[in-house]
């Protein structure tokens, strides 16, 4: 598989939900910080999101979408300064996939939704994203309109196999905004995401990801790259945020928690597959990432 493709095999989207929202007027949406995914599209009008630990509001105008995957709570509104009500409270009075309608709508008109998941450290591999993922109503957004109108027409007028293809409609809309957001290939950004942009940060994170067993090195991994040892360290710290012998370690840690929680694998199974012929090295690297011994993991897994 692909990077991307790996990292959402591990967080394993399972729920979501998505209604549509008409507002007029002055009116506010509060956002209680919760776990999961948050995303809106904005089909007319426009609206503020003001969202915790970003410190200025955004504004979305028509054709923008936004993706939150840190779950901390935030505000959609006609203005920062508008009175809040609950939005869950608000929202839950239309079934998914219809229209809730405040203050008579008018003004701005869009979708929004969320995506739970159910993997054991999807909130640490959410960690790895951006607090918010804006793309602009000038990008390449035919797949994702197609996306959120098919997904809505499924929940608004349930068929036979509707809730399959829900699911995978819901599923195929998340890895929609992060191509877009992915192909936003600003100089100035950093982080995991973005290094799948770099072709050549690309090729050394899928070599990692297809073979966590493998013994890699800083020169081995150099190699994939085509690059120098020395140029190699620099550019992938630059551009994923951190060393990479630190990165493959921290993969090596999910994978193997992945393995243990849900594989039904020993620890002196999983140990080699990823890439420790000893159990202590094993241990003391996965506890040092993960936080816990993988016997104490395993047996909380096992409960």
């Amino acid at each position: 598989m692909d990077p991307l493709s790996d990292f959402l095999s591990l967080v394993r989207p399972g729920t979501y939900g998505f209604r549509g929202l008409e507002a007029g007027g002055e009116w506010s949406l509060a956002f209680a910080a919760d776990d999961g995914v948050k995303c809106y599209a904005i089909q007319s009008g426009a609206c503020w999101l003001a969202l915790e630990g970003v410190a200025e509001p955004i504004r979305l105008t028509a054709g923008d979408f936004v993706l939150m995957p840190g779950g901390a709570a935030y505000r959609l509104c006609s203005a920062p300064e508008a009175s809040p009500i609950d939005a869950l409270g608000f929202l839950l009075t239309v079934s998914a996939g219809q229209n809730a309608v405040l203050n008579g709508g008018g003004d701005v008109s869009g979708v929004g939704g969320y995506f739970g998941f159910e993997g054991m450290h999807a909130e640490r591999l959410l960690s790895m994203l951006p607090p918010v993922v804006h793309i602009r109503a000038e990008a390449d957004k035919v797949g994702l309109r197609w996306s959120i109108e098919r997904l809505m027409r499924e929940l608004r007028e349930p068929q036979l196999g509707g809730a399959l293809i829900a699911e995978h409609l819901a599923q195929t809309l998340l890895i929609e905004a992060l191509r877009l957001h992915l192909a936003d290939q600003s100089p100035h950004r950093s982080g995991w995401l973005f290094a799948l942009a770099d072709r050549r940060m690309r090729a050394v994170i899928a070599a990692m990801h297809a073979e966590p067993g493998r013994k890699w090195t800083l020169a081995t991994l150099a190699k994939v790259a085509g690059m120098s040892r020395s140029s190699f360290a620099l550019r992938f710290k630059a551009t994923v945020g951190e060393p990479a012998m630190d990165y493959l370690t921290r993969w090596r840690m999910l994978v193997a928690s992945d393995r243990l929680a849900n594989g039904g694998m020993s620890i002196a199974i999983v140990a080699p597959t990823v890439g420790y012929d000893s159990e202590s090295a094993f241990g003391a690297a996965f506890k040092r990432v993960i936080g816990s011994s993988p016997r104490q993991f395993a047996r909380a897994a096992a409960r």
